[in-house]
């Protein structure tokens, strides 16, 4: 995985840049964490049953768009993009991407250790660094703009490397990689996930849930 530094990202203004640039009668904010994925409870569930196919002729209703679900005890790694916002410091205020050593830079602190830490944590240190010499009282938030890809390998038409997207699952995970191949065994796949230096390893079905970082083998039916 590639090192990156700090990179400018040119978008609509999120509710983090209001909070950095000020909003007519609102009040400084405080130190905030918006986060969602995570694998752990994934995996934990792995032997939960998958869901029933739909009958014969039934027509799926329109999808309805979900919120991702939010999971303060995401821990960041290599890969993640976040957003910083430090309130009225335009020139802290960017966008980070967490790099293969682990760390985001920024302008006057330097590095910040981020691997293992929660967005949250994260926040806190970012600003006691800042008030060490550089700013009285600051309000630092951080949020997760990218998630670190994830991994499918075995019988999928187009194993690799992919983005990923909250609230994903194993199926959808195997579409994005092209569909299952004319050899694979389409009921169950064996999930890897990482976290604290220690993996996890499980057989589940397609509806389980995805993280982040994780790695899903699609393996071959014997007949």
């Amino acid at each position: 995985m590639q090192t990156a530094g700090p990179v400018a990202v040119a978008q609509p203004r999120s509710d983090l840049d209001y909070m950095a640039y000020g909003q007519p009668g609102a009040p400084p904010p405080v130190v905030v964490a918006d986060t969602s994925g995570g694998a752990i409870s994934a995996i934990r569930s792995s032997f939960a049953s998958a869901p029933a196919p739909m009958p014969v002729g039934y027509a799926a209703p329109m999808p309805v768009p979900v919120a991702a679900r939010h999971d303060v005890s995401y821990r960041l790694d290599a890969g993640d993009r976040l957003r910083v916002v430090v309130y009225g410091q335009e020139g802290l205020t960017n966008t980070y991407a967490i790099d293969a050593g682990g760390s985001i830079t920024l302008p006057l602190i330097g590095a910040v250790p981020a691997r293992g830490r929660t967005t949250a944590g994260l926040a806190a240190d970012i600003a006691a660094r800042l008030r060490n010499g550089y700013i009285r009282e600051p309000s630092v938030a951080v949020e997760i703009e990218a998630y670190r890809p994830f991994f499918i390998l075995g019988e999928v038409t187009a194993p690799g490397q992919y983005p990923y997207v909250p609230n994903m699952t194993v199926e959808s995970a195997v579409a994005i990689a092209g569909g299952f191949s004319p050899r694979a065994k389409r009921d169950m796949v064996t999930i890897t996930h990482s976290e604290g230096g220690a993996a996890m390893r499980a057989v589940v079905p397609l509806g389980t849930p995805l993280g982040p970082g994780d790695t899903v083998y699609v393996g071959e039916r014997w007949f």
